[in-house]
């Protein structure tokens, strides 16, 4: 309800303890996103100061095997930020013998003042100029591991946010001036709680609120009066308000004289709350909460301009990091390791850089209400310098990432060109035909493959030369029939990807043979190479966005897409095929849909 401002801001107790630790095979040697200009690495962390006051930042150093801090060749100047503003620095310098390490970094603690609220809180070292290195050949982007490719400078292993120490409370934070803030007209305490705590409760359920309700938490304000003061009450019922069931989970008010298994239309809120959590994971705003009020909410015209303004929206964006995580199994990056052996270029960077790709990509088209055809075949995407080096792509230079349209050609545009995709879909070691043509008939056709049969060994179990092609490793593995009839709808979709390697770099080469990306669709489409893969998917534009229809209403409901919600699927397909099958159109749709506007009573 106040955001993350955290509570009403006064006392706090005893302080509290974040610790941040960067991932270890994070590289830090250049510029991060967010920080100013001038620096390398270290981290942006948005952090929830409770209340004004002093703060104890405390920085720790990233060491190798023997205890060393790594890469600490010369003096090093490290700056802490708030809000992009320099609060204090820090030198490290290298030990005089250069060998004892033990006291490099535990300095590295200061205590400033912060001013309550969401702040940036950044720490960060200053870049020093360095020579080019003479060497033969290029040098690897990823500098994290000592063996492989060592750190040329220090780096930060974890920062440590512990406060507040001392409390400034003449200093009001924000979440106080929301609730305290606007003038009431009681004079006495219980009313004045009362005036207080109805539009936050208002908030908190996402509908008006009555007397009685109010009853519960007055009693929770009363009991701490009584042992505090007044904004120990009003924290007290604040606590009994966000620990309801009425706050935490979606609670849609069933029609007493139905009988079970009879449907019934939600109320206006219900449906405000849909809207709310479906297109921007949190709670309604204002104008959503009036119009439903007003019973004017559910009227298809008012609808319809609601969803697309809500679209356009930033909290939109929550489409992008919540359904496309879940659409595209992104939320399976963090698991991406390739082997460093095979791919020693690879980095947390680079992984966080896959992330950010695609999740751009996907925002560009809710933002811009494009045609979802072009998820797969667009002609541009979003990178900076790290990942347009890795996909051979010149001419992209600094951390910022940026629209790039490609030159025909260049192998890349559309989803299924995204390292992202083409990583999640492979192996340490190697890329997956099998995986990446089951990801394709699951998310972009809806027709995934049955699953393998009890005890069907990996392809890893089965004895097969590992200088064999592709193709002949799973043909040895998939000699059985029963296995055969997943593998010839699954493999031939999973070879036409096989020019993008396991970290989605383009090869012509596999191992000593040339790539074999023979492929083709159970349509019986065949095909060499993604560009034509691409172009057989949009030959038959109705199949992507049915499976698309069909992962949005999943998301919006909260449940699987059943038999009974077939009509409505082809209703908002049929309705959307007029205008290219716009993403504003399917979500519309969706949302004038019968599953969505209306409900079974168990």
């Amino acid at each position: 309800v106040l955001g993350v401002f955290g509570g009403v801001g006064g006392e706090q107790g005893s302080p509290q303890l974040r610790v941040v630790r960067l991932p270890a095979d994070q590289t830090q040697e250049e510029h991060v996103v967010g920080l100013p200009l001038g620096t390398r690495g270290g981290a942006l962390i948005e952090h929830t100061f409770p209340v004004s006051g002093e703060y104890e930042i405390e920085i720790r150093l990233s060491r190798d095997r023997d205890e060393k801090v790594e890469g600490l060749n010369r003096d090093h100047l490290i700056e802490v930020l708030v809000d992009n503003e320099r609060v204090t620095d820090f030198e490290v310098k290298r030990p005089k013998n250069g060998r004892d390490h033990t006291t490099v970094d535990q300095h590295l603690r200061k205590r400033i003042r912060v001013n309550s609220g969401v702040r940036n809180l950044g720490v960060t070292f200053i870049k020093n100029s360095g020579s080019l290195l003479e060497i033969k050949r290029e040098p690897y982007d990823a500098q994290f591991n000592r063996h492989r490719h060592p750190r040329q400078n220090p780096a930060i292993f974890q920062v440590s946010i512990a406060g507040p120490l001392y409390e400034d409370l003449e200093d009001e934070s924000p979440s106080r001036r929301l609730l305290f803030g606007k003038p009431t007209k009681s004079k006495d305490e219980e009313s004045r709680a009362r005036e207080l705590l109805k539009p936050i409760m208002r908030r908190a359920f996402r509908r008006p609120v009555s007397e009685h309700e109010v009853e519960g938490p007055m009693r929770f304000f009363r009991q701490a009066r009584e042992e505090g003061s007044f904004d120990d009450g009003i924290e007290a019922a604040l606590t009994a308000i966000l620990v309801s069931p009425r706050f935490l989970f979606k609670i849609e008010k069933e029609p007493e004289e139905l009988k079970s298994g009879e449907v019934f239309q939600i109320g206006e809120f219900e449906l405000a709350s849909r809207l709310s959590f479906f297109l921007w994971s949190s709670l309604p705003d204002e104008e959503l909460l009036a119009l439903a009020e007003k019973g004017e909410l559910s009227d298809p015209a008012q609808l319809d301009k609601q969803v697309r303004r809500m679209l356009k929206d930033w909290r939109s964006i929550s489409l992008s990091t919540n359904f496309a995580n879940q659409w595209l199994h992104l939320r399976n990056l963090g698991g991406v390791s390739p082997d460093l052996r095979l791919f020693p270029d690879f980095d947390d960077n680079l992984r966080q850089a896959f992330r950010e790709e695609t999740e751009l990509f996907f925002e560009s088209i809710v933002i811009e209400d494009r045609p979802i055809g072009e998820l797969l075949g667009a002609n541009y995407s979003f990178l900076n310098e790290r990942l347009a080096k890795h996909y051979g792509i010149p001419h992209i230079y600094g951390s910022r990432y940026r629209r790039v349209e490609f030159e025909q050609g260049s192998h890349r545009g559309g989803l299924l060109s995204h390292g992202s995709i083409l990583s999640v879909t492979s192996y340490a070691t190697r890329t997956s035909p099998v995986l990446r043509g089951n990801w394709i008939l699951e998310n972009i056709l809806g027709t995934p493959a049955p699953p393998p049969p009890p005890n069907t060994p990996t392809l890893e179990e089965v004895v097969v030369d590992a200088n064999l092609p592709m193709r002949a490793r799973l043909a040895a593995h998939s000699q059985k029939a029963s296995c055969a009839a997943c593998h010839r709808l699954m493999d031939p979709v999973g070879f036409a990807l096989e020019h993008y390697d396991a970290v989605g770099r383009w090869r012509n080469k596999d191992g000593e043979g040339e790539v074999d990306a023979d492929g083709g669709l159970p349509d019986g489409q065949v095909f060499v190479g993604p560009e034509a893969l691409k172009e057989g998917l949009l030959r038959r534009p109705d199949l992507f966005a049915r499976t698309l229809t069909e992962k949005l209403l999943t998301y919006a409901l909260g449940r699987g897409v059943e038999y009974p919600d077939a009509p409505a699927v082809r209703r908002i397909l049929r309705d959307a095929s007029a205008n290219d099958y716009r993403f504003s159109d399917l979500v519309v749709g969706i949302t004038k849909s019968v599953p969505f506007n209306m409900k079974k009573k168990p």
